[in-house]
């Protein structure tokens, strides 16, 4: 049982990471402005979320939203942090999509809603097995 569990969220988890990185790349084409401006940090949480129910299949959702939300606002606050060597980690590629590269307060509402989606999604999806 938990390893099929563990299969659905693995395959979540790289859906929504195809759709992240999409909504960074192709954005600003194919998305509303509102969307392309917003969708790329909700979906990063949303992965966060289905990386902690991956990781923890065998506990509550509960468990992974309050990790997710620890997790994800602990990236957000250490973006304040601006030692040079952190920097010259967000200024790679892979930094960047993890660390992110400057604090806004937005990031935090667009966190929670990325993970309550998820949440909902994981809930919608658990009725359906």
């Amino acid at each position: 049982m938990n390893t099929k569990r563990r299969y659905v969220y693995f395959v979540a988890i790289v859906f929504v990471i195809i759709l992240g990185l999409a909504s960074r790349k192709y954005g600003e084409l194919l998305l509303p402005t509102f969307l392309a401006e917003h969708a790329g940090d909700a979906l990063w949480a949303m992965m966060v979320y289905f990386g902690f129910r991956f990781l923890f299949v065998q506990k509550g959702i509960l468990t992974a939203v309050m990790l997710s939300i620890l997790f994800s606002f602990s990236i957000e606050f250490s973006q304040m942090y601006r030692a040079d060597w952190i920097n010259q980690l967000r200024n790679t590629i892979i930094g960047a999509l993890i660390l992110g590269k400057g604090f806004l307060l937005v990031d935090l509402v667009r966190y929670t809603l990325g993970i309550m989606f998820g949440t909902i999604l994981d809930k919608l999806f658990k009725q359906l097995r």
